[in-house]
């Protein structure tokens, strides 16, 4: 089997544990969802703020935060299946393929990248069903790209965690990560109303210019302002955490 077909395998392989294992995808959508839900329900009229500018839906608001928490389970769960392979020794002998570690990572952060639009699209169906406005075909895209690059972010984190402590029992660590990086954002009010220390956190946290470039479309039209700071951010991230997954894939190897 050369490089080029690792990777499809690879992502072949998870998505398969979706056909087997149905339930386990609903996790990723179910917390999301209920969250959304929830924050709509407390915290709707909100949007008569002066700082939300006239916004008149708090779901469209909140929205785009559901889809990269759904993100962020995706690739907890990634990590979490890397853990179990770990465990088993599968993972060891997939070590011993004559493949290069990237390829391998490319692989398995793939599927979390496409099983990031599981919970998207439930998502955005969910919100629709209470109002929320079709954000159009290239907007929609641009999220969706979005997101699956921070599913590949996470499930990045995932494989760091999951090769440093070898087992199942590091999930909470997994999660724990993806949940800080999209708390310390404008996730749940805009960025000039919060406080000046969250303020300063969310300015220099990438995943915020992430939540920026996803939202747009939502509560908003598509600028290219919004648009390529969120592209730079979330590869950029990517970058960082591949380079330490596959570094650690590298020792684990020796």
């Amino acid at each position: 089997m050369s490089e080029r077909q690792v990777v499809p395998a690879l992502i072949r392989r998870a998505l398969n544990e979706l056909i087997r294992v149905p339930g386990a995808a609903i996790p990723g959508v179910l917390a999301p969802t209920i969250f959304m839900l929830g924050l709509t329900a407390v915290f709707g009229q909100v949007t008569h703020l002066p700082g939300f500018n006239g916004l008149d839906q708090y779901i469209a608001f909140v929205l785009p935060v559901g889809l990269l928490q759904g993100a962020g389970f995706t690739g907890a769960a990634t990590g979490v299946n890397m853990a179990r392979d770990i465990e088993q020794g599968w993972f060891d002998r997939l070590l011993l393929a004559p493949v290069s570690r990237p390829m391998l990572l490319a692989g398995i952060v793939g599927s979390a990248s496409l099983r990031a639009l599981i919970p998207t699209t439930t998502l955005v169906l969910v919100g629709m069903a209470f109002g929320v406005k079709f954000p159009g075909v290239a907007e929609l895209f641009i999220a969706a790209s979005l997101v699956m690059i921070l599913a590949a972010c996470t499930a990045c984190w995932g494989a760091i965690i999951a090769l440093k402590f070898r087992t199942q029992q590091a999930a909470p660590l997994m999660q724990i990560g993806s949940f800080v990086a999209v708390l310390f954002t404008a996730a749940y009010a805009p960025i000039g109303m919060l406080q000046p220390w969250l303020h300063t956190v969310a300015t220099i946290n990438p995943v915020n210019y992430v939540l920026t470039g996803v939202r747009q479309g939502f509560i908003g039209s598509v600028t290219w302002a919004d648009t390529w700071p969120a592209y730079v951010a979330g590869f950029g991230l990517l970058a960082v955490l591949g380079t330490f997954a596959v570094r650690g894939m590298r020792r684990t190897g020796q």
